[in-house]
């Protein structure tokens, strides 16, 4: 594999988890063993997910049940980036998620909304639901819309199914808002991980399945974006017109055997 990030002296992995670890409620071949070398290793390891279905204890803990050896303080989804923003600015969201993501939002007032919070509500984006999503942008006199991840779509049960940016796109198009991204490809998260791990951009790698929100968002902010070929992944994404990946490994753990190998 071509893996131009080798010549960067890196300290950190930043890893997906979706697609990258596990899928459809399995581990990926090789994965609990690739996290395990990578936390012996002394590098410092974060995991950043757009993952909005469930809350972050009950991903921590499907991960635990997996047997990835992963704690809370380390797995960054962007709900409780969200919850921050929305008290800072004293929002009150019209929610427009997951069933089981609504608890996440306990603490955050929602009586009487100003902006709207869309995550990935899978069954729940009915026309009825997006379009009151729809009508509580359309009242406001400053509307504000939230997007909990820009992805177009992700793989489970072995077939593409739509992802949030779907809905965002179409909540945008009908309203002219610009939608405000909390989750990947925004920088302020990625920064958010970076900080937390205390190292710079130019030290940290980016192992994702999703060429755009990944690999792109990664690079953006100076991170080199490694592309594996596990998850939502297609090989069309190896020649993608905007975004070209530092490195392609076939899963996560050709990858951690190309890192180490490089730190003896």
């Amino acid at each position: 594999m071509a893996a131009y990030f080798l010549d960067r002296k890196i300290k950190a992995v930043i890893l997906d988890i979706t697609g990258v670890l596990k899928e459809s409620g399995r581990a990926i071949n090789g994965s609990v063993d690739a996290v395990n070398r990578l936390l012996s290793s002394g590098l410092q390891v974060r995991f950043c997910t757009n993952e909005t279905t469930v809350t972050r204890s009950e991903l921590v803990r499907e991960l635990q049940t997996l047997g990835f050896n992963v704690e809370n303080v380390v797995v960054f989804p962007p709900i409780p980036a969200m919850c921050k923003i929305l008290k800072e600015r004293k929002l009150r969201p019209h929610l427009l998620v997951h069933p089981d993501a609504v608890s996440d939002f306990a603490e955050v007032d929602q009586n009487e909304p100003n902006c709207v919070v869309i995550g990935d509500a899978t069954q729940q984006f009915t026309y009825e639901n997006v379009n009151k999503a729809f009508q509580c942008l359309m009242r406001l006199d400053q509307p504000l819309l939230f997007s909990l991840g820009k992805g177009k779509y992700y793989q489970e049960h072995g077939e593409l199914v739509l992802d949030a940016g779907a809905y965002m796109a179409a909540l945008e198009y009908a309203t002219d808002v610009k939608a405000q991204v909390v989750g990947k490809p925004s920088s302020i998260f990625f920064e958010t991980v970076l900080q937390d791990a205390c190292v710079s951009a130019s030290e940290a790698v980016m192992v994702g399945d999703d060429i755009v929100s990944d690999i792109g968002g990664a690079q953006a902010c100076g991170m080199a974006g490694v592309l594996v070929r596990t998850g939502k992944f297609r090989p069309r994404d190896e020649n993608h017109k905007d975004v070209k990946p530092d490195a392609i490994v076939d899963n996560l753990a050709q990858f951690v055997d190309t890192l180490l190998s490089t730190l003896k």
